[in-house]
């Protein structure tokens, strides 16, 4: 039973997602997004974490011949981003994503940042500048970066790398991000910094985050959702998910029984 006080900022209601060929690879999932809250979803590879996680940007859109079924309402306005009359482009706006391995356009670091403005139509160099400074404070890599702006992205560290796309992400003012297992490649330092800024990203923004690090999840979110074969297994308090799981499949996986 999940206690908040939390509004609920989005949410799934009985969403199914076929790939091309008829795969079915979500069930009637129904599950919420609460504001300014960190919720991760955890399961064994293949059990649909990050097909789930990429409907919420339509990221499907991209690849001919899957489909949605159900819906996926954003609030307050209440709007089912699956719609066929909602532009995805517009959904990408509001639910920004951070992918499993940095991926920096070839690009200066500046305008990687700036990219999602211009795409926006965003003409004010002084607007775009004070973006992409504000950006790359929230992704704590301002000060290691401010004197070589117009550098390629590329000459980053791996870590600096991710913060770089996480700045990216958030320069077009995000309400929800998206982070697909976002330490996988990255050195335990590295991890820690990118979990210490999705602790103060949910200060202002709600988050969606894939790991297949139980510690991790343990660590930095307040919900935690267990998937298995497409199916949401049990979505609780973090707490009591690795303390008092109400189901026996999440005990098991947990432990380390199953998965």
């Amino acid at each position: 039973m999940v206690t908040t006080t939390s509004p609920v900022k989005a949410e799934s209601r009985d969403l199914n997602f076929y790939y091309n060929g008829g795969h079915k690879a979500l069930k009637g999932i129904t599950m919420p997004l609460y504001e300014k809250r960190i919720t991760a979803l955890i399961g064994p590879s293949g059990c649909g974490k990050s097909t789930f996680l990429r409907c919420f940007n339509r990221m499907h859109d991209l690849y001919p011949g899957n489909k949605y079924d159900g819906q996926i309402v954003m609030h307050p306005d209440n709007t089912n981003i699956l719609d066929n009359g909602v532009d995805p482009i517009e959904v990408r706006m509001r639910i920004s994503m951070v992918f499993q391995k940095p991926n920096p356009f070839p690009k200066s670091i500046y305008e990687n940042v700036a990219y999602g403005l211009r795409v926006r139509g965003e003409r004010s160099k002084r607007v775009v500048d004070d973006k992409v400074e504000e950006a790359l404070k929230g992704a704590a890599l301002w000060d290691e970066v401010k004197n070589r702006l117009h550098d390629l992205a590329f000459n980053l560290s791996g870590g600096q790398q991710q913060r770089l796309c996480i700045a990216r992400a958030l320069a077009t003012d995000p309400e929800i991000m998206l982070f697909d297992e976002p330490t996988s490649a990255l050195d335990p330092i590295a991890t820690a910094n990118i979990e210490e800024l999705m602790s103060e990203l949910r200060n202002k923004l709600t988050i969606l985050v894939v790991t297949h690090n139980m510690q991790q999840a343990a660590r930095v979110s307040d919900y935690t959702a267990y998937m298995y074969l497409g199916e949401l297994i049990e979505y609780d308090d973090t707490d009591r998910i690795f303390t008092n799981p109400s189901r026996k499949e999440t005990e098991d996986y947990i432990t380390g029984k199953f998965g």
